[in-house]
Formats: structure tokens, sequence, C-alpha cells
């Protein structure tokens, strides 16, 4: 029985591609047999007639372009690539895990692949989506169980990376629809800072949080996309500029993290603080000072005044759709419109308002307590055993508010084996110092228990 868990290295297989020790055409041919092989039972790919076909296609173009010039072949040479389908790509339509005619939904290639395509990737696919990227689920299955959800919205990139069919999948996320399924799914999620990537040629959902993100197996493998995909990368290519700045448990660099004590971190289930206790603990072992943080009391009022935002944007960005084919949508996105509609302009800027107040005291707390992370479950708990929800986002919710750039990584597991996540954010704009820091707290969790610590 084919196993629908898998394991690409982004990092490995883009060097290999690029040394040309590996072959696009080959690589290809891996990609379409996995897809063949588990996607009939993941679905984490949006069906495609012609897919190896294409794809073979653009691999020979790319291998007959002959050896690398002085520069050296791109970042992503012929590494294949799976797109949230809310991402327009210019030669496959964006259905947006809707029924709406995809020609409705047509527009310019968005400005991410056109950077994922001059890096040399090549695009294995449309990855499915909740519809509109809000919380009706699609059919795509979490490759560790399958009748549990894969999370949402961006449910067929993280499968996709989980089952090993691409070694990158790009998602959004506008609450937690990137850190959760990573969680959900054993993979690393990031969600750079809200701006740092164009969101042009994306379908929106609500554009004052929507924010681009990918998954990988790794950290560097999120780094390496994140060297090609950021505006104004402060780092090399696949890594930080100076190796040496990434913390080491024990050394003074090693940052300071902060735990958000309060209604905030009560919202998480039984085992995920079982595991995020543990988590601190192995951390602090290695050296890090982990200081708990009293944030957030006023909590409940900052997720009325997220969505309250959030509702009011998606019935703005749907207005003209939703007005023609009302009839088409499912019944969990006609219900963000409604609601939405029902919000008038004065709720909507009073609650910019408060969000505005909400980033300015989050951003003093961190500075007050010293820390340059915050630190806390990626997730409720495990992936719920429920395939007409992608679970709750309410941990994901404050940072999304706020824009911070944050990334789940692997971390223990649950009682029915299923993987749990650790949610690390950092200040806005700090990318590169987040995933550097990432990059030793990783170690931390891989080297304490092999695979239960790293959630694969």
């Amino acid at each position: 029985m084919t196993t629908l868990l898998g394991h690409r290295s982004l990092v490995q297989e883009a060097a290999a591609l690029r040394s040309g020790a590996d072959d696009p055409v080959d690589a290809v041919r891996r990609t379409c047999d996995r897809i063949d092989a588990v996607d009939p039972q993941v679905r984490a790919f949006v069906p495609e007639d012609g897919r190896r076909t294409r794809l073979l296609e653009a691999a020979r173009e790319l291998a007959a372009a002959g050896p690398p010039g002085p520069a050296g072949r791109p970042a992503l040479h012929g590494v294949p690539v799976g797109i949230k389908d809310i991402v327009r790509v210019d030669g496959l339509p964006t259905r947006a895990g809707s029924a709406l005619p995809p020609e409705v939904l047509a527009g310019a290639q968005a400005v991410v692949v056109d950077r994922l395509r001059a890096a040399g990737a090549l695009v294995a696919g449309k990855t499915v989506t909740a519809e509109f990227a809000v919380t009706a689920p699609g059919p795509t299955r979490n490759p560790h169980h399958p009748a549990h959800t894969p999370g949402g919205s961006s449910s067929g990139s993280a499968a996709a990376v989980a089952a090993g069919m691409v070694p990158l999948a790009l998602g959004t996320q506008t609450v937690g629809s990137m850190i959760r399924p990573a969680a959900y799914c054993g993979v690393v999620g990031f969600k750079p800072t809200y701006g740092r990537i164009p969101l042009d040629g994306v379908i929106p959902n609500a554009l004052s949080f929507d924010t681009l993100g990918w998954y990988a197996t790794d950290v560097a493998g999120v780094a390496l996309a994140a060297s090609v995909l950021l505006d104004g990368w402060r780092g090399g290519r696949g890594g930080p500029e100076r190796p040496e700045q990434v913390p080491v448990p024990g050394r003074p660099s090693c940052p300071v993290l902060g735990v958000p004590v309060g209604p905030y971190l009560e919202r998480a289930g039984e085992e995920a603080l079982r595991a995020f206790k543990e988590q601190r603990e192995l951390l602090g072992d290695a050296g890090y000072e982990v200081r708990e943080v009293p944030v957030m009391d006023d909590f409940d009022a900052v997720v009325e005044q997220l969505f309250t935002m959030n509702r009011y944007e998606v019935a703005r960005a749907h207005a003209d759709w939703f007005a023609r084919f009302g009839d088409r949508y499912r019944e969990q996105t006609t219900a963000a419109i409604r609601q939405g509609q029902a919000i008038g302009d004065a709720a909507y800027e009073a609650a910019r308002t408060r969000r505005a107040a909400f980033r300015a005291r989050l951003a003093a707390a961190s500075a007050g307590a010293g820390i340059d992370l915050w630190l806390a479950p990626a997730a409720t708990g495990p992936a719920p055993a429920d395939l007409t929800t992608t679970g709750t986002s309410i941990m994901c919710l404050p940072w999304s508010n706020a824009g911070l750039p944050s990334l789940s990584l692997p971390a223990g597991r649950a009682a029915d084996g299923l993987p749990l996540g650790l949610q690390l954010v950092a200040a806005e704009g700090a990318d590169e110092a987040l995933l550097d820091a990432a990059t030793g707290i990783e170690r931390v969790l891989n080297g304490a228990g092999g695979e239960g610590a790293s959630g694969r």
C-alpha cells in the first residue's frame, strides 16, 4: 500500500537541479508519478487534464536552455511548485474552489507566479482551496489520516507538501489559512509580514489582512523560497547573509521568547497546551530565555474587531460576483458575505481604529518585555476528524490582525498520532530574523526526540 506521507527537501532538490545532477524532465516525471499515486486519495490538486504533457513540455524547454551562464542557474530551476487556486497562473483556469465560471475570475498572472517562473520554477498545478479562501472546505484530506481535515483555506498546498507531491507550495493567509494547515499536516508554513509580497493577481478575501505564504518540509526550504519571493530580501539565497548570525542555543544572540499568557493562550486545547509546555521546557533547557508576558486581556474584543473588518471586506470584494452569481455560492461563504453586507461604514472605520490601537499595544508589550519572538501553539489542537470544517483559526488571529510574520514548525504529536505545531511570531518586517531564529528552534525540536519532536 502506498503511504500518503512523503518528504521532499526543497533545498536538496533545488541544488541538484541547479547543478545539473538532476534533470527537470526527471523531476517532472517523479512529481507526476507521485501525484498519480496519492492524489486520488489526498485530493490536494485541482484535477487537470494533460498535466503530465504540459509539465514535460515546460521541463524540456528548461533543459534545452543548455548549461548555466556565469551567474549560474536561478534559485528554483526546474522545481515543481503547487499554487493555491486563488492565485492566477497563465494557462490554467482560476476557480477559487467555487462554482463560478472561470472566465469571470480570469485576469493577469499573479506577480508572485512571475517571480517563481523567473526563478526557474515549474507550476505543477493548482492546489485546492476553501471556496474563495473563506471557510467552505474543498475535497482535500489530511495525508496523516484521510478522515481528518487538512485545515484551510490553503488545504491543498499544505497537503501536497505533506504527501511529498511537491517540495514547495503557495498559499495565502487572511486569519489562519497558512499556519493552521501547516500544523495539521506536519509541515513548515510561513506567512510573511503583511504587504511584503504584492497581491496583484490574487483573488481577494479581505485585503487588509490577505498575505501570500508558502509551505516546505523544513525552515531551510522556506528561506530559499523567501529569497525569491519577498520584497527587499535582506539575506543570501536560501538563508541568512551571514550564517554565523543564526541563533545557536546557549549563545547571547539566542532570541528571547515571549509566551502571551492570558485569554488568548487559554483558547488552546488541553493537548496543545501540554505539548506547548514541553516545547517551552525543551527550549529553556537548550539555553533560550522564555518569558511569560500578560497580554490581550481584551481578546474577545480583538476577535470581534477583526471579524468586523474581515466580513465587511469580504462582502465588498464579492459585491459584483455575488450580485450576479449568488445562487452558486456555498452556504458558509454566503453567510460571511451576508454578515459583511450588514456592517456599515461607521462600524468598519471604528474597527480599523481599534485595530491600530491593538497593534500599538502588542508592539509595546513586546518591547516592554524585551522579547524577540512570540511563542504560541499554532492551532488549538490536532486536526479534527471532521471534513465539513477546516478547524478554528483562533490561535493565528491576533498575529494576522497585527500583520506580523509568523511560522509554524512541526512540534510533537497528539494522542491520536496527528501532528501538532509550534507558532513563532516576529515583529513587523523582521521576516529574515524570524527565519534565522526558526532555524535554531527547529534544530532543538528535531534533536529532542526524533520523529515525535519534529512531528513527522
